[in-house]
């Protein structure tokens, strides 16, 4: 008792509770589809066959997707066919900034694809990686 109450030793028990409460906060968003980084989500692309789904509307699809991308409206997700039947397949979800991703993360973990994830920071982020972008015709 004496070590807390000594000096300044209170100061480094709530520094070190502090760190391992945000640490604590970081694995439990992960293992909610937080998101995964544009790094992470390619290798899941190439080791796991992950699939990539583009929850953008129309117009923001057209103006520039990732390539390879299924485009599946987040509005009409839940009775999408373009979803894989394999549900324990890697889901990496797209929109312009990662928000609705996150979202339709959530809706397809709800619907059974355990493995549903948005990637942080959306189509931006995928753009700064330098990763391949298209565009294509409006619907």
């Amino acid at each position: 008792m004496n070590f807390i109450l000594e000096n300044y030793n209170w100061a480094l028990i709530l520094i070190a509770l502090a760190s391992g409460t945000g640490l604590f906060w970081q694995a439990q968003q992960k293992t909610r589809g937080g998101g995964v980084g544009t790094a992470e989500a390619v290798r899941m692309i190439n080791r796991e066959k992950g699939v990539l789904i583009d929850v953008s509307e129309a117009a923001e699809f057209a103006a520039g997707h990732a390539v390879g991308a299924r485009h599946i409206p987040l509005d009409t997700l839940g009775a999408a066919k373009g979803l894989p039947s394999n549900k324990t397949l890697p889901l990496l979800l797209l929109c312009p900034n990662g928000a609705r991703a996150g979202r339709a993360a959530a809706q397809l973990r709800k619907a059974g694809y355990d493995a549903a994830t948005a990637v942080a920071g959306g189509t931006k982020a995928w753009r700064e990686a330098g990763l391949p972008v298209e565009r294509s015709q409006a619907a």
